[in-house]
């Protein structure tokens, strides 16, 4: 099979080498935009479950991998002036950068061609691919081709963030809320390197231009949030990627979803396919997951069609639940001023369930006590259980059924004003 893969990211490059390690006569070619090295971003998290997982696959990368990724174990949440620290799963981070260059070295072992500087934006230029994979990002060419069929979806999130590094290491997943005169602010801080973490910041947008963040270049920002989280850095710099003009990288997280994700034998992969907020620590785990969900259905289904209509309805339904908790652990954040008065270990228990889907419906104080019992007591161990997957599969429903209504109006209005 010749297989065109559009984006060089962890989600192309990871489905080369499975497609080449399954069938070493497969021609893959990954087209990159950027030129080689060139990748945006600091550090990526991921679990051991996704570690086990490379390793079933191709252990070679998966041990590469693991051998450059730093780890931790518990949780820090800082509010003002107080902190806790509780024990959780065994947490990795990896540099963004050293993952591609591990992924790109195994591909080119494996025979694997890699373009850089060679950006495709039409599938046309791919004419002679039995398979184009579009995995091209949330803002995928190949993907706006054809909007009106894959039916893309993006929503806006209210807050505003930015991606930062840092040479302060985290030893642990670290949490740092402040209160200033126009609201909280809060980072997001983990270890990546024995030398660097990473550390988004994110506000609301009131307390985003009260500071004046809207309006500052790169430099008073950074100097501004270094001084906010200077208990928190111990004295190191925060480091940012400035545009071309000097602006800080303030954004709206972008939540993506599309209708179907195949086209003849177009097939969207990771980010171009679907995106869950950062606040969950998902998006390489399901860019990678989405390559061996892909591989497999590809092998197990001869006819193309079939293989990526299996693909598409395999990967949807394991999104469902992910999908439910990104939305709810977004919406945590928003609604942070209805947590951040509790006891400091209280506010950080509720922050641990911020997936919850009964959350948002029950009193923060009630909620924690129920949640102590429901340790406590089986019964109610069971019904919160069985009562928190029911919800999140009615909510996620009448999402993606609005939407579903929202994009039949507009296509309605469309098809009027064409007459």
């Amino acid at each position: 099979m010749k297989v065109a893969c559009v984006g060089g990211g962890p989600a192309g490059l990871y489905l080369s080498i499975l497609l080449k390690l399954r069938d070493p006569s497969h021609d893959i070619t990954v087209y990159e935009r950027d030129p080689a090295g060139s990748t945006y971003g600091w550090g990526v998290t991921y679990w051991r479950g996704l570690l086990d997982k490379l390793h079933e696959h191709d252990p070679e990368s998966a041990r590469a991998i693991g051998d450059a990724s730093v780890s931790w174990n518990h949780g820090v949440a800082h509010v003002g002036d107080s902190a806790t620290r509780h024990p959780g799963d065994e947490g990795f981070g990896i540099g963004r950068h050293k993952l591609l260059d591990i992924l790109a070295d195994r591909a080119r072992q494996l025979g694997v061609r890699l373009e850089f500087e060679h950006g495709i934006t039409d599938a046309g230029a791919l004419a002679d691919a039995d398979l184009v994979v579009a995995a091209d990002g949330v803002n995928s060419a190949l993907r706006e081709q054809h909007t009106e069929h894959f039916g893309a979806s993006l929503r806006a999130g209210r807050n505003q963030y930015i991606w930062l590094g840092t040479t302060k290491v985290f030893d642990a997943f670290t949490f740092g809320f402040k209160e200033t005169e126009h609201g909280w602010i809060w980072c997001y801080g983990y270890g990546y390197s024995r030398d660097h973490s990473t550390c988004v910041v994110e506000c609301a947008p009131e307390t985003w231009s009260g500071l004046g963040l809207d309006r500052a270049n790169e430099a008073d920002g950074l100097a501004l949030l270094e001084k906010i989280f200077g208990d928190l850095l111990d004295g190191h710099p925060l480091i940012g990627r400035s545009a071309a003009d000097g602006a800080a990288q303030w954004l709206n997280f972008r939540t993506l979803t599309n209708r179907t994700w195949h086209r003849g034998n177009l097939v969207l992969l990771g980010d171009a396919a679907h995106t869950t907020h950062y606040s969950i620590g998902a998006g390489t785990t399901l860019a990678l997951e989405d390559a061996l969900a892909l591989d497999e259905a590809l092998h197990t289904h001869p006819e193309l069609p079939a293989a990526l209509a299996a693909y598409e309805e395999r990967r949807k339904s394991e999104l469902l639940a992910i999908q439910s908790a990104a939305r709810y652990s977004a919406q945590w954040y928003e609604n942070l001023p209805r947590y951040i008065r509790l006891p400091p270990a209280r506010m950080f228990a509720l922050l641990g369930q911020r997936h919850s889907p009964l959350l948002p419906y029950v009193p923060p104080q009630l909620y924690y006590g129920i949640d102590r019992a429901a340790g406590r007591l089986e019964a109610l161990r069971r019904f919160k259980r069985w009562l928190g997957p029911k919800l999140a599969r009615t909510a996620q429903t009448r999402v993606l059924a609005s939407r579903t209504g929202e994009e039949a109006e507009v296509s309605g209005k469309q098809s009027g004003h064409g007459r």
